[in-house]
C-alpha cells in the first residue's frame, strides 16, 4: 500500500456566516479504499464532497490528492485534479435531452474528436458492466426506471476509467432490492477499476456492503471512523443511535 494517502484532509473548516458546517475535518483515505461517511441531514457531509471536489474553497485547512494541496490550485490546475474524478450524483443527474449513449459518454467527448460510432461502442462496454446492454443505447433517460437510470449514471461515472470515485446517497430513491443489486455493482466496479470511492450514505446497508471504513460527520466533526464490522460496536453513543435510528439518544 502506497505511504502517500490518495485523498488527504487536514483541519478541514467552512462556515457560512455565523453556521460552522466544517470544524477541523481530518481523514486519510488509501489508495484502493472504500470510504463511506455516514452522518445526519446538515452535518457537513456534502459541503466536504464540495470541498474536495474544489466547488467550495474550505475557509482552512488542506485538502490533498496524491500528495498535491488542492485548495489553493487555479480553475486550470484544479480541471487537471478533476480529471482523476468520477462521481455518481444523488438523483443521477442525467441528461433528458440526449440519448443514453450520450450521456455516458458526456465527460469524454470534450476536446475529443471521436466518432458517434466509438462513442456508441464506449457507451455499450460501459452499459453492459452495469447490466444493461445496447437495448437503452437510443433511449432517453425518461424512458428508463428508477433503478436503471441509476445504472445508467454509475456507467458514465467508470465511463473514463476515474481514479477516484464520489457516490452521493448512491441508493437513494430504489426499493430495498434493487438498491443492493447498485450496492454490488458499486463494489465491484470499483474493485475492477482499483479506484478509490468516498460515499456519502444515509442507507446503513449500503454504508456495511460498500466500505473498507466508515467515518461519521457529526456537527461538522469526524467522531468516529473505524472498519465497517465494527460500525454496530462503535462504543460511541451519537453513531449508536444514528446506525441504530433510535430517537432516544444524545443526538436530537
Amino acid at each position: 500500500m502506497s505511504a502517500v494517502p490518495k485523498i488527504e484532509l487536514d483541519g478541514l473548516s467552512k462556515a457560512f456566516g455565523a453556521n460552522r458546517v466544517l470544524d477541523g475535518v481530518s481523514l486519510a483515505i488509501a489508495p484502493g479504499e472504500s470510504l463511506t461517511v455516514i452522518g445526519q441531514s446538515g452535518s457537513g457531509k456534502s459541503v466536504m464532497l464540495k470541498c474536495i471536489l474544489g466547488l467550495i474553497r474550505p475557509d482552512a485547512g488542506s485538502i490533498r490528492i496524491d500528495g498535491e494541496d488542492i485548495t489553493r490550485l487555479s480553475e486550470r490546475d484544479m480541471a487537471r485534479v478533476r480529471a482523476k474524478f468520477g462521481m455518481l450524483f444523488q438523483g443521477g443527474a442525467l441528461f433528458d435531452s440526449l440519448p443514453v449513449w450520450r450521456n455516458v459518454t458526456f465527460a469524454l467527448t470534450r476536446g475529443r474528436n471521436r466518432s458517434a460510432a466509438r462513442m456508441k461502442a464506449i457507451a455499450e462496454e460501459n452499459l453492459e458492466k452495469v447490466g444493461l446492454g445496447r437495448q437503452v443505447l437510443n433511449l432517453r433517460p425518461s424512458e428508463l426506471s428508477g433503478g436503471m437510470q441509476k445504472r445508467v449514471a454509475l456507467a458514465r461515472a467508470i465511463a473514463p476509467r476515474p481514479e477516484i470515485i464520489f457516490f452521493d446517497e448512491p441508493t437513494t430513491g430504489l426499493d430495498p432490492i434493487r438498491a443492493d443489486v447498485i450496492n454490488d455493482l458499486i463494489t465491484s466496479l470499483v474493485e475492477d477499476l482499483g479506484a478509490t470511492a468516498v460515499t456519502i450514505t444515509h442507507d446503513m446497508a449500503s454504508a456495511r456492503k460498500i466500505a473498507h471504513r466508515v467515518a461519521m460527520l457529526y456537527q461538522g466533526e469526524i467522531i468516529w471512523c473505524g472498519p465497517r464490522d465494527q460500525l454496530y460496536e462503535s462504543g460511541n453513543p451519537y453513531v449508536d443511535q444514528f446506525v441504530q435510528g433510535r430517537a432516544d439518544g444524545p443526538i436530537r
